[in-house]
């Protein structure tokens, strides 16, 4: 079973996701509010797959994948973002984020896209 790690400061947001992942058969190891946590999480937790927001309060999602990344250069992150973020995707993908979902994302999108990151290592 896949473990998945949702970082996302939009509470809605992350429940939203964890139905649809959830509902794909894959396990909700923990969920951040913002980078820092995001970072305290993935130490604590060792998720398989990380989804990471890009705009949130206290560390920003490209800040948090930097530390993610240096913490383990093996990390699966996707980064879900809104529209109009494609300056920061291109950063993110060139800081070792392997893939990202533009919101509003629809089911089978995100469910392909983290099955994907699950193919790369």
């Amino acid at each position: 079973m896949v473990r998945v790690l949702i970082v996302d400061d939009s509470k809605t947001s992350r429940k939203m996701l964890r139905g649809i992942l959830e509902d794909a058969g894959m396990e909700i190891i923990g969920e951040a509010a913002d980078g820092q946590e995001a970072l305290k999480l993935f130490t604590a937790l060792k998720p398989d797959v990380v989804t990471l927001d890009i705009t949130m309060p206290v560390m920003d999602g490209i800040n948090a994948l930097k530390k993610i990344m240096a913490a383990d250069r093996t990390a699966r992150v996707v980064m879900v973002t809104a529209a109009g973020q494609k300056g920061n995707v291109m950063k993110a993908l060139k800081l070792g984020a392997i893939e990202f979902v533009t919101k509003p994302y629809d089911t089978e999108m995100i469910i392909e896209v983290i099955k994907k990151a699950m193919d790369k290592l």
